[in-house]
């Protein structure tokens, strides 16, 4: 086709070119669409002709009816390098129709067969063959298929990639803005009940524990692994840091706010109580409770902030690097102290060192010129717990833990708990109140615990005294009126109170939320002096 170019107005001004130069390669878009044409039909002619000739070579020799056809070697155009350039005026599709023609006649190795419409060519009648040749080219074909496959290509036809609206981008943004506001306003209106039941704390806190209470429920109620959101309670902290830091995001299931709303809810329209008069001993009970309330006020209250010289020091103990203090075999090294500062969880080493100062206090303490006299305690480590619930006493080995040590002339074992590793609580084996206590900042169920140290107790005491354990009069203790923690972070403070309280053989705990921050200060300085203060 000769491309006729306008005559320019002005001489002077260039003529245009022709963009792509005529050349055997490059034949023009008409051109190329009637090769493609004609490769199409010489194919379609190919594949009725040769199965035509297929049914009747079955036809008249049923012994080849039953075998498979041997499959086609790989055209030559898969072998050529990439330098090679294609014959001039054949397509792709020509040369594979050739190559096909060709290998066809040397696998089966009839040269009679009738001759093909493409010239100088011919086509034979596919007869099965078992030879190393026709093995070599099947497994080829076996190679290309599957490396077709692995590129997404199926029955030679590439999947169409399907591909997102314009405006879905922003319709997902839109979805997740208006959930999150949703969110937000449930979180705030349960926020407001709480505040009118008794809640201290502020709404970041009080998110954070939504946050922390959503996942306790998750990890209680499915069984379920802890989620990579959730922050590892015995990971390493890379950097102390003094910033505000929550173990995960707020991204809290609505239902679960929904089912707490209606919870808080329900409390306000439930009509009051009928009016009943009391037997007598319901009015002893009152009266007990009233003189219990009465010596729980004039109990000194524990105070805000240490003195002005044991504040210095424990700012001098955060700046210390390396190991900042050694009891038993325990230590704490800088990073572990770190975990003291506000809206950090603990980990094993200061639970574990915590412990160990509260075992060596009362050795202490069995001189009976010692001005305090103290429980007879034995602390078990945080390990302990997992040995016990993963392994059991038998394949944990658990009565190694006991060799040098009569558990049952003790007057409490204090046991820390580490619940999937997403939350601390405390447990204790009670043996001068024939009590197995359980103690939990977070008010959840706690009978799994219950039923392992009492087995526990039972193995132990076949081990050691060679008879059963008789739990004749022993309770569970489960108080409801343990002291409750307002945020996601701070179980793990609450827990250490719980066993040092329980270690001097107090009944009740006199701290509570809004003494975190003092009691989170007070325990860095006793764990750099490696010892309690004597007063608060």
């Amino acid at each position: 086709m000769t491309s006729r170019k306008r005559q320019a107005a002005d001489s002077l001004l260039p003529v245009r070119s022709a963009k792509y130069q005529r050349t055997e390669e490059n034949q023009g878009i008409w051109n190329r669409w009637r090769q493609l044409g004609t490769d199409a039909f010489t194919l379609g002619y190919e594949t009725v002709r040769l199965g035509y000739l297929s049914l009747m070579n079955s036809s008249q020799n049923p012994a080849t009816h039953l075998a498979l056809p041997p499959r086609l070697s790989i055209p030559e155009e898969f072998h050529k390098p990439k330098d090679s350039q294609p014959v001039a005026g054949l397509s792709r599709l020509s040369s594979s129709l050739l190559s096909c023609s060709e290998s066809s006649n040397a696998l089966n190795g009839n040269g009679n067969s009738p001759p093909s419409t493409l010239t100088g060519h011919t086509s034979v009648t596919p007869v099965p063959s078992t030879s190393k040749e026709h093995i070599q080219h099947s497994q080829s074909y076996d190679f290309i298929g599957n490396s077709a496959h692995r590129r997404g290509v199926v029955g030679g036809i590439r999947p169409r990639q399907s591909r997102d609206h314009i405006y879905a981008r922003v319709h997902r943004a839109k979805v997740q803005e208006d959930r999150k506001k949703d969110r937000e306003e449930l979180v705030q209106e349960l926020f407001h009940y709480k505040r009118s039941t008794g809640y201290t704390s502020d709404f970041d806190s009080f998110k954070s524990l939504i946050n922390y209470q959503a996942r306790l429920e998750i990890l209680e109620r499915h069984a379920l692994s802890p989620s990579p959101s959730l922050t590892d309670l015995r990971a390493k902290q890379s950097l102390p840091g003094h910033s505000r830091r929550h173990s995960f995001s707020d991204d809290v299931d609505p239902d679960f706010l929904e089912r707490a709303l209606r919870k808080a809810k329900k409390s306000f329209e439930l009509p009051p109580p009928k009016p009943f008069s009391p037997s007598h001993d319901r009015l002893r009970l009152s009266a007990r409770h009233r003189d219990e309330a009465i010596e729980k006020r004039l109990r000194p209250r524990l105070p805000k902030a240490l003195p002005p010289d044991a504040d210095t020091q424990v700012n001098a103990l955060l700046c210390k690097k390396g190991v900042i203090s050694k009891v038993a075999r325990e230590s704490v090294n800088d990073r572990d102290i770190s975990r003291l500062l506000p809206s950090q969880w603990l980990n094993d080493e200061i639970m574990n060192f915590y412990g160990a100062m509260i075992l060596t206090r009362s050795e202490s303490n069995r001189d009976p010129t010692a001005k305090r006299k103290m429980l007879d305690v034995h602390y078990f480590s945080t390990f302990f717990w997992p040995k016990l619930k993963n392994e059991g006493y038998e394949q944990g080995r658990l009565a190694k833990w006991t060799k040098k040590i009569d558990i049952f002339s003790k007057d409490i074992i204090l046991i820390p708990i580490n619940h999937n590793n997403s939350h601390w609580t405390g447990a204790a084996i009670n043996f001068r109140q024939k009590r197995i206590e359980s103690y939990d900042s977070m008010n959840l169920d706690r009978h799994h615990v219950f039923k392992a140290l009492r087995s526990y107790l039972d193995s132990e005491h076949r081990n050691k005294r060679k008879k059963p354990f008789d739990f004749t009069g022993w309770q569970n203790h489960n108080p409801e009126d343990t002291p409750q923690q307002e945020n996601g972070y701070d179980c793990g403070v609450f827990t250490c109170q719980f066993l040092e309280s329980l270690s001097r053989g107090e009944e009740g705990f006199r701290f509570s939320q809004r003494d975190m921050t003092y009691l989170r200060r007070r325990m860095i300085w006793e764990i750099g002096h490696a010892k309690f203060l004597d007063s608060p």
